[in-house]
């Protein structure tokens, strides 16, 4: 490489310029290894050559949220970055045996985005590329351009599984049918299924579950979970080694719970904050000087049966960052979108009323009624959706990509007026 270390104050061998110049400003991906039953990762880059499988092993590489589409302030050029962790992988001198991508793969379910990130991934030097949908694959058509372009083979809405080199890998859907103010699902199909490809299974066999949600619940005010995930868990405890897979949070989070690791990616895209750390979760805007700090650095092992598993828990350590306030609500027929969350939360008109939704996020939100009474076209940022309330009564509505999001509209009978 042309750039040279210049500042090394945390010994790590990255300095923070030279790294933004490599990797731009965006997640970058893991590295797995496989060998007699151990995992590893490392980020792109921080793995020895000799250390990239074996005769006994493997490797293979997870990306996660590359979001092709969004272009706002917290990422202008989500496909040049995407590019960038492609490039670390083809810089690796021991090409990995496969990539996997855990959702998330465009940002509207475009036609055209999902032709962009099939040109970046054509120059990925690895074997097979396995996808698992995120809820923004889902947009345009309840996942029906995903499935044809990347779910050949799979069952249901687009669950899979295969073996590799003595590992069973599955992947599961749980961004299908999402419903207001819940987590993720993966639903009594999906479970039945997952319940029977695992049945023949020896006990000491390793398992890769890939998903986009995490399966485990890290911060359900946000949505950031699997309902059922642990139904599906349960079918796993048998097994000695067991290593879930995710997406969606857009940072680096791990845990370990008996025979379980749980690891979620960074995006290839744009950071979010903290669990809790901001009124609500997207895309995070840092500056560029910070983005070593965002993005980390961590180092798995996972070592099945009875031997040590050594994990460095990383979670982003964030300082504050402010976001736009949500505005005053200027008209009273308006509900404004923002930090995830809808302004006012509950707002009563009288009937006969055309109550107006403005989507002020950097993400795209939808509004559905509940009860089937009115449903929006995604909105991406500034789009409308205006719906007359003709009769009386309580309307409860939600997000439908972002469950955790809900509001209510109460109608009211018109009063009469005196001069």
């Amino acid at each position: 490489m042309s750039r040279r270390i210049k500042e090394n104050s945390n010994k790590d061998g990255v300095d923070r310029r030279g790294f933004l110049g490599c990797m731009a400003w965006a997640g970058t991906g893991m590295v797995w290894t496989v060998s007699g039953g151990v995992l590893g990762s490392k980020a792109f880059g921080q793995m020895p050559d000799h250390q990239m499988g074996g005769a006994a092993g493997f490797s293979f590489v997870q990306i996660s949220d590359s979001h092709i589409g969004f272009n706002k302030a917290a990422n202008t050029d989500v496909t040049a970055t995407l590019q960038q962790a492609i490039n670390r992988i083809n810089a690796l001198d021991r090409t990995p045996d496969f990539l996997i991508h855990t959702g998330d793969l465009s940002h509207l379910s475009k036609p055209t985005e999902f032709d962009t990130l099939d040109q970046v991934l054509k120059s990925a030097k690895t074997g097979e590329t396995f996808f698992v949908p995120g809820e923004h694959d889902m947009l345009a058509d309840n996942g029906q351009q995903y499935l044809e372009r990347y779910g050949k083979g799979t069952k249901g809405a687009g669950w899979f599984s295969f073996d590799h080199k003595g590992v069973h890998f599955i992947g599961l859907v749980n961004v299908v049918d999402l419903k207001a103010g819940g987590l993720g699902t993966l639903g009594p199909e999906q479970l039945t299924w997952l319940q029977k490809d695992l049945a023949g299974r020896s006990d000491s066999t390793p398992i890769v579950v890939l998903a986009h949600i995490p399966l485990w619940t890290v911060y359900p005010e946000w949505g950031w979970g699997t309902g059922d995930g642990m139904t599906a868990l349960s079918y796993m405890k048998r097994f000695g080694s067991v290593t879930v897979l995710n997406g969606h949070i857009h940072q680096t989070m791990q845990k370990v719970e008996g025979n379980v690791f749980y690891h979620t990616a960074m995006s290839t895209a744009f950071p979010q904050p903290k669990p809790g750390s901001a009124p609500s979760p997207g895309p995070m805007k840092v500056p560029a000087d910070q983005l070593r700090d965002v993005l980390g650095i961590t180092h798995v092992n996972y070592v099945a049966g009875n031997h040590t598993l050594a994990v460095v828990d990383s979670t982003l350590a964030m300082t504050s960052v402010s976001r736009t306030s949500l505005e005053q609500t200027a008209n009273s027929t308006e509900v404004k979108i923002d930090n995830f969350s809808f302004n006012p939360k509950s707002l009563t008109v009288p009937v006969g009323t055309a109550v107006k939704w403005t989507n002020q996020d950097d993400i795209p939100h939808n509004v559905v009624s509940t009860g089937k009474k009115f449903s929006s076209a995604v909105l991406d940022t500034d789009q409308t959706f205006s719906f007359k309330f003709q009769e009386p009564g309580s309307y409860p509505y939600f997000c439908k990509i972002h469950p955790m999001m809900t509001g209510t509209i109460i109608v009211e009978g018109k009063t009469s007026s005196t001069t």
